[in-house]
């Protein structure tokens, strides 16, 4: 039987790791979605199929092997990684091609109206996205946005396939050692559920705020 200390200090690290994959992998998707997602709204026809591009080959191919190429193949072309940055720099780019459908989605979804009076009131085009299209759409991307960095947070789960310790690394490695399979992944499952639980909560509460107060 497991003593819930040697559990919990076993654990921990995994749990640690699991949350700066999720927060930096995340922090790279958002960038990556807003980027890629405005570029495929673009005018440019050659930015258009770039991001085009990009978008499709990400959710097109296994993040399983873009893991073992940003770790194992790009060193043989002078791009050596750590663990750590491989693991980001996939989980980053992988959830935000994703997400850049969210980006470009939310933008097409506003009334053609609201661009119109834009227009109308003679607004450059940074102060159209800034002060009205943005505002609009940012409301319409955070539930599909809670859903992407949530799926993050789960797919940090294959990291252990290039050495990294996270939480499901160290619930295998315990169970390994110690033949109890119960205790350890059922302790993972309630840290996942609850990692996910208070992203959702986070997500929630940044959409109550930038929803308009009513009059």
């Amino acid at each position: 039987m497991l003593a819930p200390s040697q559990l919990v200090s076993y654990i921990l690290p995994g749990v640690i790791l699991t949350i700066e994959l999720t927060v930096l992998g995340n922090l790279l998707a958002a960038g990556i979605a807003f980027t890629v997602g405005f570029a495929r709204l673009s005018k440019s026809t050659w930015l258009r199929l770039s991001a085009r591009i990009f978008t499709e080959f990400f959710r097109g191919t296994s993040m399983y092997v873009q893991l073992f190429w940003a770790y194992f193949v790009l060193p043989l072309f002078g791009l050596a990684l750590t663990p750590f940055q491989a693991a980001v720099l996939v989980l980053g780019l992988n959830s935000g091609a994703y997400a850049s459908e969210i980006v470009r989605g939310a933008m097409l979804a506003l009334p053609r109206e609201q661009l119109e009076a834009c227009i109308a009131l003679n607004l450059s085009r940074w102060q159209r996205l800034r002060r009205v299209l943005l505002p609009q759409a940012l409301l319409l991307m955070i539930p599909p946005f809670s859903n992407s960095f949530v799926e993050l947070l789960k797919s940090t789960s294959i990291v252990s396939l290039i050495s990294l310790s996270d939480m499901t690394f160290r619930a295998q490695t315990m169970r390994t050692q110690t033949g109890n399979t119960a205790i350890p992944f059922l302790t993972i499952l309630i840290l996942y559920f609850a990692l996910a639980l208070f992203i959702s909560k986070v997500m929630r509460a940044l959409e109550r705020r930038l929803t308009p107060k009513a009059a």
